[in-house]
């Protein structure tokens, strides 16, 4: 099932600033990003399991070490204070759950019932740099969620719950709690949460000149002088499309 945009108690994202980046691309914030010097936004590896619509939240972060055999065991699951079970039933409604797997899919970073449970609590989406097992069960949850493969193993097999809510990596990006989490249908980028504002603006601004340069390509247009716009014929003409088309 979808969950509304609307602001759940708690979300720190104004509901604009999330409505705004609900529409824009994964591709035009890496460049709006990169305006401002950060090159390394781009999640390399988790790839979306379902497509539907963009994902949108703010970080809530858990990272694995490698398992430890005296550790990690079955009935580790029955301790409340395990970190991941913990992890699932303490993220707030309108987070992004973000596991640091240390880009290992040999064991499985969750599964469906974990997954579904983060959906009922209003969670925005889940994202790994390893894998999920049930793919097939979380394929067709509402919820956005990203893993680099498939993963059948339980994570007890290869993964220990170590920090939660702690700065984390995850897919060689550097995500700190409450950074904001957007992905696509292509894949996941990481907004530090001072820029969030002004990244939303500008990104939704540029999503429609690049509706009209596609607009004018598809109609046979050449991109010089249109894209990137280098001439003042090619902003008067944008002003007049954006003021005929209401955008």
């Amino acid at each position: 099932m979808g969950r509304s945009l609307k602001n759940p108690p708690g979300d720190p994202l104004p509901e604009k600033v999330r409505e705004a980046l609900a529409h824009v691309s994964t591709a035009t914030l890496t460049t709006v990003l990169f305006r401002r010097g950060l090159r390394n936004v781009f999640l390399q590896g988790p790839r979306r399991v379902a497509p539907g619509r963009n994902m949108v939240g703010f970080a809530y972060t858990l990272r694995y070490i490698p398992a430890r055999e005296d550790l990690d065991v079955l009935e580790s699951f029955a301790d409340r204070n395990n970190l991941q079970r913990r992890g699932v039933e303490e993220c707030p409604a309108g987070a992004v759950f973000v596991i640091d797997a240390r880009g290992d899919a040999t064991a499985a970073s969750a599964g469906a019932i974990l997954a579904t449970r983060l959906q009922a609590r209003g969670c925005a989406g889940v994202v790994t740099d390893g894998g999920f097992r049930d793919t097939p069960e979380i394929a067709t949850l509402g919820m956005p969620t990203y893993q680099v493969r498939p993963s059948a193993p339980t994570n007890i097999t290869r993964h220990h719950p170590i920090a939660l809510n702690e700065p984390i990596a995850c897919g060689g990006v550097a995500i700190y709690p409450g950074d904001t989490i957007v992905g696509d249908n292509e894949g996941v980028v990481c907004i530090p949460s001072h820029l969030t504002e002004s990244v939303a603006v500008e990104a939704a601004e540029m999503t429609v000149f690049e509706d009209y340069v596609m607009e004018r390509v598809k109609g046979g247009s050449s991109i010089y002088g249109l894209y990137p716009s280098t001439l003042q014929q090619t902003a008067d003409e944008f002003e007049a499309w954006r003021k005929a088309k209401d955008r």
